[in-house]
């Protein structure tokens, strides 16, 4: 212990520091407990210089190959696999 400090001041401190301590503690498990439940309530970040975008993707598109395309697409799948 120091010798400038009396009995008194020294045992203020320790209480002072675990007071704090404590408090730190405290405010930590607060902030863990709330943080999630306060995210969830955020609304969505909106852009307003951006347009609405829609809600669905596009529909789904479907485009017959000729024979002649079948066989080049064919061949470039080969070539592709064989670069390997």
């Amino acid at each position: 212990m120091p010798e400038h400090l009396s009995t008194l001041q020294s045992a203020g401190a320790a209480v002072l520091t675990l007071a704090g301590v404590a408090w730190a503690i405290g405010v930590v498990r607060l902030l863990r407990r709330f943080r999630a439940a306060a995210l969830r309530d955020l609304p969505a970040a909106r852009l307003p210089f951006l347009p609405p975008q829609p809600q669905a993707g596009p529909a789904w598109e479907k485009v017959e190959l000729t024979p002649a395309e079948q066989d080049a697409f064919a061949g470039l799948i080969r070539r592709l696999g064989s670069d390997h």
